[in-house]
């Protein structure tokens, strides 16, 4: 039997609840700066300047592999899962920062490698086939070797056009690669000049990757299982919303102590056969009510699919809460909720718990047609609870009728302008509504967005 949802004719979660610990992206960006300003000026006091060849070389590799070594432990803090940056900057700009900065990363690991063969070349007067060999006889520049391989396996995985070709499972595994080629690297920093020459150069590098390694070791292996220990997690119901459309009901105890607000997500393993391995992000679709959690997912992938056949009592490890896409993002009394698919889910639970009066509040679903509507019935009882507008915008996305240009908006919510937009679908009609939205006079700084392409 499924479990009705209860609409709620106010809000829930107060505007005025305190946010919880977070960290800006501004502030996160100064101190990541900060950071690699550092390692330049360690880098910069130990230069002896010389016009010969072999130390032009020498000095290059040098400031590239500091930048380099630093900016692993920057990839690996980005994905450390530490709520403070999840809550403060959001999983979504947290992954891109994480795609970008690891192609640099990437870049900076090549250059160092070419730049030491090169100045050894130049050193020893060998050609680069015979230098490299005979740096490869030294232990620590052979681990370093390896783990420049590694990241060349994760970066390859990683590129787009590779990456929409194998499965999430297989991505996963090359990407955890990245922990042992950062073991590596480091291995190596310590036996280098740059480091190695200072005791407090050694002593402040060890601590920057050990805590690093602590954070990693916490949020996405400790909490998890302590969570899962303390809540005791399981599956109470599983029940289709459309043909390819399912909602997972959990049940625990004490989950108010989670502290999950609208708008989050968690990151899921349900502990059956061929699901356990993986953790994929999912949005409560529900407010955490009566220590149940609820989830709805498109079954479009492996991971998915295989969740339609769960069963009650399975148990069920959940990360987060995540995400930024909650109440304390709002700055005006309006709020527009912009849905595309299955980006319907955090926007369901925003749409009954976010304060406000009647005509306060406007949920925009974009659909292909009304079949694809989800959780329909209960997005038109909050409606009336609440006094709230709810508009299904339906058509294909390649109609002569855009429902989501400028003017359509600002016909179907007068005042927009004035309104704090949150937004959640797929990657394409999410950037084609904000353009949108600011053509029609929405300022970037008040269009609220999270947007994921996991499969």
């Amino acid at each position: 039997m499924r479990t009705p949802a209860p609409a709620a004719p106010t809000g829930r979660t107060p505007a005025t609840a305190p946010p919880p610990p977070q960290i800006s992206p501004r502030a996160l960006r100064d101190a990541l700066a900060a950071g690699a300003a550092a390692v330049v000026l360690l880098w910069a006091v130990q230069v002896e300047p010389s016009a010969r060849l072999d130390a032009l070389f020498a000095t290059a590799a040098h400031i590239t592999g500091l930048l380099a070594g630093y900016g692993v432990l920057v990839m690996l803090l980005l994905m450390a899962r530490v709520p403070a940056i999840e809550h403060g900057v959001g999983a979504d700009r947290l992954a891109r920062w994480h795609a970008r900065g690891g192609r640099h990363v990437l870049c900076l690991c090549l250059g160092h490698a070419l730049l030491a063969l090169c100045g050894y070349a130049a050193h020893t007067g060998t050609d680069l086939l015979s230098a490299g060999a005979g740096l490869l006889g030294y232990g620590a520049i052979a681990a370093a070797t390896a783990g420049t391989a590694l990241l060349i396996a994760v970066g390859a995985v990683s590129a787009r056009a590779v990456r929409r070709r194998i499965r999430h499972e297989t991505w996963r595994a090359v990407h955890l690669l990245t922990y042992l080629a950062a073991a590596l690297a480091f291995a190596h920093q310590l036996a280098g000049p740059d480091i190695a020459g200072s005791a407090l150069a050694v002593w402040v590098w060890a601590l920057l990757h050990t805590s690093v390694a602590v954070l990693l070791l916490w949020y996405r292996a400790v909490v998890p299982v302590r969570q899962a220990l303390r809540h005791g997690l399981r599956v109470a119901e599983v029940h289709r919303e459309s043909p390819d459309v399912i909602s997972v009901v959990i049940k625990g105890t004490g989950l108010g102590e989670l502290g999950a607000e609208a708008g989050q997500f968690f990151r899921w393993r349900f502990l059956r056969r061929r699901l356990w391995h993986t953790a994929l992000p999912f949005s409560l679709s529900a407010p955490v009510r009566d220590d149940t959690l609820r989830i709805t997912v498109k079954t479009v992938g492996d991971h998915t699919r295989r969740m339609r056949r769960l069963r009650p009592g399975t148990r069920v490890i959940a990360t987060g809460p995540f995400g930024a896409l909650t109440a304390h993002r709002r700055t005006r009394r309006r709020v527009l909720l912009l849905a595309g698919g299955v980006g319907i889910t955090p926007m369901r639970s925003l749409f009954e718990t976010l304060p406000g009066g009647p005509g306060e509040l406007t949920l925009l679903y974009r659909a292909g047609n009304a079949a694809q509507l989800v959780l329909r019935s209960e997005l038109e009882e909050i409606a009336r609870a609440r006094g709230a507008a709810l508009h299904y915008l339906l058509g294909p996305s390649d109609a002569a009728y855009d429902p989501l240009s400028p003017q359509a908006l600002r016909d179907l919510v007068p005042d927009l302008a004035d309104h704090d937009v949150y937004l959640c679908g797929p990657p394409g009609m999410t950037a084609a509504a904000t353009a949108a939205l600011q053509r029609a006079g929405v300022p970037e700084a008040r269009i609220h967005t999270e947007c994921f392409t996991f499969a």
